[in-house]
């Protein structure tokens, strides 16, 4: 079997992740067996599974890995996630979703007499919007007394950006993608208002957490974590207090760009049927597991497309209103659409260790299909990117896919072009038709009744 390790699990010596086409293992090194038997052979392993809180897991035989998994006891098959998302590329209710669900594990585990070894946002990934843990082996026994190891680690990696959304009023994305360890209490703390540190939660777990970090930061010596004691009520407590805090965290109801495009736009009802129609034929010649829908808005195309029979649909886009719309929408659905903020002119890179712990975007980008209606001027003439370019990016998502091109006489594009000057001589209908048709085959064009905007259907495979 030609397996490949995953970049990302090289931290943890209980096991390591591989994949091998379209299969996932995970290795129970020695050092893990003990746990991993105790969480299987209590049935917490199989409650969590059975109520879909952590990815299916079953057993198979090591040899199937050859000399990768020679050294383990067990070797995992998960069933693979269809994309691969990171903390940093969630929305404030992905975010917050994500936070509850582990604290929601963590809560489940102590009840079994179990506790998590870590708190990593990480173990966190999304069917459609239903959040999943996924590493089975940061589970082990409970131990009388012990403190929350992974308290720190919680706060920078879902508290803090919560914090930094609903109560600052900025946006964590940029600022965790930066620092992949996330948010430290150090760093939000002189951002918060006097006035706001009054919450309980606040005061506790980022002042006063920040101040002891730097008090230990100047001494010569630190109380070992492992000599404090904290009993079991006193740990679920603090669990509790964090879910019910971040529970009710809201966002303000401040208006973005964005988000109301779905019903503020330069085409009628007509236009749009016309566009979902367009949609829908794409994916049913093609049938495509995963889709992209680049400039996803509200979702209205990624439920055609679901509509259609796509098996799944992740979305993009930068406006963060707009994709708590399509959160709200999707998740009352329970729709397999993942909803995920991009700026499609500085994606997501490969970074992390040797830049490879975490993938970029392309390295994730495995859609059968794409859509990318209402897209493509905002990065050409929102961001400069030059069309050739932006084209080449696009079809390079997925081998078959749905462009919509805008002319310069569209409502939307004189906005864009409203205040700066017109320097995209390119940025013409007949450039963009000649520049595809040279690296991909058009299947069907069709310009919308009115307002004349095309819509291409582009195929490369």
């Amino acid at each position: 079997m030609n397996a490949i390790v995953d970049p990302g699990s090289f931290r943890d010596p209980a096991g390591r992740v591989f994949s091998s086409d379209e299969r996932i293992f995970r290795t129970v090194m020695p050092v893990s067996t003990p746990a991993y038997e105790s969480l299987r052979d209590t049935g917490l392993l199989g409650r969590l599974i059975n109520t879909k809180k952590l990815v299916a897991s079953k057993e198979i035989d090591p040899i199937s890995l050859g000399e990768l998994a020679e050294a383990s006891q067990y070797l995992l098959e998960h069933p693979r996630i269809p994309f691969v998302s990171y903390p940093y590329e969630w929305s404030f209710s992905l975010h917050k979703s994500a936070a509850l669900h582990h604290l929601d594990v963590h809560l489940e585990a102590l009840d079994s007499g179990f506790t998590l070894t870590d708190a990593t946002a990480y173990n966190i990934q999304f069917l459609g919007t239903r959040p999943t843990f996924i590493d089975h082996l940061s589970f082990r026994p409970y131990r009388e007394g012990e403190i929350w190891m992974g308290h720190r680690q919680f706060c920078m990696q879902f508290l803090n950006p919560l914090i930094l959304r609903a109560v600052v009023g900025i946006e964590p994305n940029n600022w965790f993608r930066g620092s992949l360890e996330g948010i430290s209490p150090e760093d939000l703390a002189p951002l918060i208002s006097i006035r706001k540190s009054l919450s309980w939660t606040v005061l506790t777990h980022v002042k006063m957490q920040a101040s002891l970090q730097r008090r230990s930061l100047r001494s010569d010596t630190s109380r070992n974590p492992r000599e404090q004691r904290l009993s079991l009520t006193g740990m679920k407590g603090m669990l509790t207090g964090l879910r019910n805090y971040i529970a009710k965290l809201e966002l303000s109801k401040s208006a973005t760009v964005w988000q109301n495009y779905a019903d503020d736009n330069s085409y009628a009802k007509i236009q749009a049927d016309e566009k979902r129609q367009f949609v829908c034929e794409m994916v049913e010649a093609t049938n495509p597991d995963v889709l992209f829908d680049l400039g996803c808005n509200s979702g209205d195309y990624s439920q055609a497309a679901l509509d259609a029979g796509a098996g799944s649909v992740v979305g993009f886009d930068f406006d963060q209103g707009a994709l708590e719309h399509a959160y709200k929408r999707f998740d009352a659905a329970d729709a397999p659409v993942l909803p995920l903020w991009l700026d499609a002119a500085n994606p997501s890179p490969s970074q992390g260790w040797a830049q490879s712990e975490r993938k970029g975007l392309a390295e994730r980008s495995k859609a059968d299909a794409l859509i990318a209606l209402a897209f493509i001027h905002h990065i050409v003439i929102g961001r400069n990117i030059p069309l050739d370019m932006a084209i080449d990016w696009l079809i390079g998502m997925a081998p078959v896919g749905i462009i919509e091109f805008p002319s310069k006489n569209d409502p939307m594009v004189n906005r864009l072009l409203s205040q700066r000057e017109d320097i995209f001589p390119d940025y013409e209908e007949s450039n963009f038709l000649s520049i595809l048709g040279s690296k991909a085959k058009i299947v069907r064009s069709q310009h919308l009744s009115q307002d004349g905007r095309l819509l291409i259907w582009y195929d490369r495979s």
